[in-house]
């Protein structure tokens, strides 16, 4: 893959890790910059940890 096909599929799999953390009320922010990184293992760490409770203020 020299044509950078692999940074356009980090990068999504990136958002959508974004979008799983929102979901279970984890910072959409910071998974994705942990994505940016550890990818793959940072969405199975995602599916692996429980929601976290909602915090009403």
């Amino acid at each position: 893959m020299a044509d950078g096909g692999w940074v356009a599929g980090w990068g999504t799999l990136s958002l959508i890790n974004a979008g799983l953390a929102q979901a279970k009320n984890r910072s959409g922010f910071l998974w994705w910059l942990t994505s940016l990184f550890l990818g793959p293992l940072a969405t199975l760490l995602i599916v692996v940890l429980p929601k976290l409770d909602e915090v009403v203020e």
